[in-house]
């Protein structure tokens, strides 16, 4: 499946080898997928590990921010006060929330049993969500616990697959198939080079807001929409190996919303619009068993705009490699409809 470069769209910056978020050196994606046309069944897991560690975690520094509330990311309020969280991140749809978190929990247990055994342990699992209810029959809540175990199980460090897979199965953009989308970039800062990597699962936005680079592409590909106004959402993950504080995690995740708007979103009220941004550098031992004093070496916020920069172009080519992906899916809730994927020759003609 081709990729938005792969097109000729000549999106700026200097993406990582594989231009995507496990650019990130110790991150790893996992998917689980399911589809089952005669059940009406598009959707799934993806899991995103910001550490293959094991035994005893050690934690990831940070931030989250929401352009749009109309949706659900669990864990938030620790990250928000604690500046960090340990484990993993799923992304699922709005109706398979809790049973990611509970296969979530269960990995977490399994995956670190002295630190759930030795001590007073608990695991908190980010699980983040967007509605796939016009391709998916998601009131039959087809996203059990395994899904979500099956998905950590199979995270690995290398290429990403896109739009219908995961998560994002069942997602629309702009009223074109879309899903999973990824991209990475390289920045430098002082002496030091470092990588932006982001995930998005894409489900938002209405067809004639949608610009590429900008090309009025939404308007250029009409399409009568199923229904008036926008009703769908959007996740954006963001690592980086910078050293980040909390602070600046935060500020990172807020330029998500950035890169969204070069796609043409005002972030409607019906959507769910919410941001995290995590860094790998090291952390050191869980604040629980350190000293009085924790040293942390961070990135000067005077000099990171390169970092704001990255990621702002990462996200926005994200949402286009999601779209990209997307193929032609009949729906589920509009019967005898279909969401188109985007004529590819077409997007590609424009530049």
């Amino acid at each position: 499946m081709p990729r938005a470069r792969d097109l000729g769209l000549p999106f700026p910056g200097t993406p990582g080898p594989l231009n995507a978020i496990t650019d990130v050196a110790g991150v790893s994606v996992g998917f689980c997928t399911l589809q089952d046309p005669d059940r009406h069944m598009r959707t799934g897991v993806t899991a995103i590990i910001p550490r293959m560690d094991a035994g005893n975690p050690e934690p990831v520094r940070a931030g989250q921010a929401t352009l749009n509330g109309n949706g659900e990311m669990t864990g938030t309020h620790w990250i928000k006060d604690g500046g960090y969280f340990l484990g993993p991140v799923l992304v699922t749809n709005t109706h398979g929330i809790g049973a990611c978190h509970t296969g979530a929990t269960r990995w977490m247990i399994d995956r670190y049993p002295d630190h759930f055994r030795n001590g007073i342990a608990w695991a908190m699992p980010v699980v983040a969500e967007t509605y796939d209810g016009i391709l998916n029959d998601i009131n039959a809540m087809f996203v059990q616990p395994e899904h979500a175990v099956h998905a950590l199980n199979s995270a690995t460090s290398g290429p990403v697959a896109e739009g219908a897979v995961g998560g994002g199965t069942g997602m629309i953009a702009y009223e074109f198939k879309a899903g999973t989308g990824t991209a990475s970039r390289r920045v430098t800062v002082g002496d030091e080079t470092y990588t932006v990597g982001v995930l998005v699962q894409a489900n938002h936005g209405k067809r004639p807001w949608f610009n590429v680079l900008g090309q009025p592409v939404g308007r250029l590909m009409p399409f009568e929409g199923l229904v008036p106004k926008e009703t769908g959402s959007i996740i954006v993950v963001i690592a980086t190996d910078a050293p980040l504080s909390t602070i600046s995690l935060t500020h990172l995740a807020r330029r998500a919303g950035l890169g969204l708007g070069r796609g043409g979103t005002p972030g409607g009220n019906s959507s769910g619009d919410i941001f995290l941004a995590f860094s790998t550098a090291p952390f050191g031992a869980m604040p629980q068993s350190a000293g009085a004093l924790i040293p942390q070496v961070e990135l000067n916020a005077e000099l990171i705009d390169p970092v704001y920069l990255a990621a702002v172009e990462a996200v926005e080519e994200s949402v286009v490699n999601a779209i990209v992906a997307g193929t032609d899916t009949p729906t589920f809730k509009f019967p005898g409809k279909t969401i188109p994927g985007i004529d590819r020759a077409a997007l590609a003609a424009l530049f």
